[in-house]
This record gives C-alpha cells, sequence and structure tokens, in this order.
C-alpha cells in the first residue's frame, strides 16, 4: 500500500468518528503521554496545534502551559520556525493552521520532546505525514525524543515504504497503545 492509499484510507476512517469519540481519544492519548518518562523529563516541549481531523492538542496544552515550556511550530517557506506558545499571540497562518506570531524564535537543539502529528505510523516508527515534508526537514536536525500521536487504527500493521530522508518517532501512542521503538544507530 503506497502512502497515497494509507492516507485515503485514514482519511476516510477519522470521517466515521463521533465528536465524542475524538474527545475520548484525544484525552486518552494525552494521559498516556503524561505518564511516560520522556513528558516527565522534558522541560522544553515541541507540540502541534492541531487541526480539525487531529487529536486535539487544546485541553492538553490548557493543562500543562503554566509547568511546561511550549512552542509551536510556524510555516516559513518550506521549513518550520519553533515559537514559544502564547495563546494571546496566535493567528491563522499557512494552511489554515493557528501559528505563534512574533520573531522569538526558538533553536530545535533546545527542544527535547517533540509531538510528531502525522496520517499514520507503523511499528517501526515510520510515518506518513501530509506530504509536505516539513517534519522530516525539522526531525532530522534533533536528537530530541520524537512521539508520534493518533487513533488506533493509525498504528498500521503493514510496514510504510520509508524514503532516505524519512526520520521515524521512537514512540507511537494510541488511544488503545503504546508502543516504544529501538532504533539502530
Amino acid at each position: 500500500m503506497n502512502k497515497e492509499d494509507i492516507r485515503n484510507r485514514v482519511k476516510t476512517r477519522k470521517s466515521l468518528l463521533s465528536d465524542a469519540e475524538k474527545s475520548l481519544a484525544a484525552a486518552t492519548v494525552f494521559n498516556r503521554l503524561e505518564q511516560s518518562a520522556a513528558f516527565a523529563l522534558a522541560e522544553k516541549i515541541l507540540l502541534y496545534h492541531s487541526l480539525p481531523d487531529e487529536l486535539s492538542t487544546r485541553e492538553f496544552l490548557d493543562r500543562w502551559c503554566g509547568r511546561k515550556r511550549f512552542f509551536l511550530p510556524r510555516v516559513n517557506g518550506l521549513n518550520l520556525d519553533i515559537l514559544p506558545y502564547d495563546r494571546s499571540r496566535m493567528a491563522l497562518g499557512a494552511f489554515h493552521i493557528e501559528e505563534p506570531q512574533g520573531n522569538e524564535t526558538a533553536d530545535i537543539s533546545e527542544i527535547e520532546l517533540i509531538v510528531v502529528p502525522a496520517v499514520a505510523y507503523d511499528r517501526k516508527g515510520n510515518r506518513v505525514g501530509r506530504g509536505k515534508g516539513y517534519y522530516d526537514r525539522l526531525l532530522a536536525e534533533t536528537r530530541a525524543t520524537k512521539v508520534g500521536v493518533g487513533y488506533d487504527f493509525q498504528l498500521l500493521e503493514e510496514e510504510i515504504p520509508a524514503e532516505p530522508h524519512d526520520v521515524a518517532v521512537d514512540m507511537v501512542i494510541t488511544d488503545r497503545r503504546r508502543i516504544v521503538i529501538h532504533h539502530l544507530h
């Protein structure tokens, strides 16, 4: 199955979810993340600002905002800038995603944990994104722990075809399970 087939299959499955199912899944996934050592040890966390078809990050951001330092990506050409999260300084940016405003970008080397959105993951940590490569370019520059989050049906049994530039995640957390991937360096 190629990446486009995977995107279509997951999109169809997501369209069947009720608001209650979406809400429960997001709460379950982010509770699991909170219980991980990677989250407990991280002070500076890069999170995504969720689109309607992604697990919502809003409640999680609100709950932890005073206790952890959150950063969000902002599209800048072909790359992502990283800016501190401040609810009062958000605006619609590229692709109609709410993005942080301002000029105080952070360096990816400061980030200790990255919560990576994707369309699908496999058991080796390979991922299918939206096809633009923003996260692959960003993740190639960091040694931070990379955690993929999604609904359980987004964790595929079959292996996702990976290109040399694709960057795998270190852990995948779904509403049903958490798997840790041991990469061979």
